[in-house]
């Protein structure tokens, strides 16, 4: 089973302030992990430097797919991005058309040309998700857990091998969040590395995984 992120010894700062230092663990394909702590620990400034949106401020190693992230050139970030599947809490889905034209919306920007490819994907990921009967619908015509359905489709459109979900029920009613995390614990199980960073310690108990917490600007596994 293949390594998708290693890092050891890593240092991450924000605003020349340094969040977590001496950062060493390591994500296998299709596993899934917690990341937990408190607000402002450090879990987000992390997950950013995943797909290179925060640097690696130093480290013996910092891996992500394959790449080199103390290293990493500006031209390479895209090609890391298209590997890894992003879910926000605050879903960022454009407001002015269907759940399908958002879906198509990035496959176009990510280099796409055939319709009938587009189209063909786009149903694969809805149907992944649940909402292969929904796709017509505007995003204001759908409840939270729904929207955040769509945002799952939308990061599994490049078929990445790491998904990395921020806070992804934070915004969702107990019940919705559940069925979301039992979602993403499904696609961990098809093959897809997952790290889902949370506050909410219950889910990590109900929905056993491996945790990661970040705390005092050190991470625990």
């Amino acid at each position: 089973m293949s390594i998708i992120i290693d890092y050891r010894g890593v240092e991450v700062d924000r605003a020349e302030r340094t969040v977590l230092r001496d950062v060493t663990f390591q994500v296998s394909e299709g596993e899934f992990c917690y990341l937990v702590g408190r607000v402002g620990s450090g879990k987000s400034s992390l997950m950013k430097t995943m797909y290179a949106d925060v640097p690696v401020a130093s480290g013996e190693k910092a891996e992500v797919l394959g790449f080199d992230l103390t290293s990493i050139r500006k031209k390479q970030i895209p090609y890391l991005r298209r590997g890894v599947g992003i879910v926000f809490q605050d879903f960022q889905l454009l407001q002015d058309r269907s759940a399908m034209s958002n879906l198509r919306f990035v496959l176009e920007a990510t280099g796409w040309k055939s319709r009938v490819e587009i189209d063909d994907r786009i149903a694969e990921v809805l149907k992944a998700v649940g909402m292969d009967n929904k796709g017509y619908k505007m995003p204001h015509e759908l409840s939270g857990g729904e929207q955040q359905r769509i945002v799952i489709a939308r990061a599994l459109l490049n078929r990445p091998r790491l998904i990395l979900a921020d806070e992804p029920t934070g915004n969702l009613d107990p019940q919705t969040g559940y069925q979301i995390v039992k979602l993403l614990h499904r696609l961990a199980s098809e093959g897809t590395a997952v790290v889902m960073a949370t506050h909410n310690l219950q889910m990590t108990e109900d929905f056993p995984a491996r945790v990661l917490r970040c705390e005092d600007k050190c991470l625990t596994c």
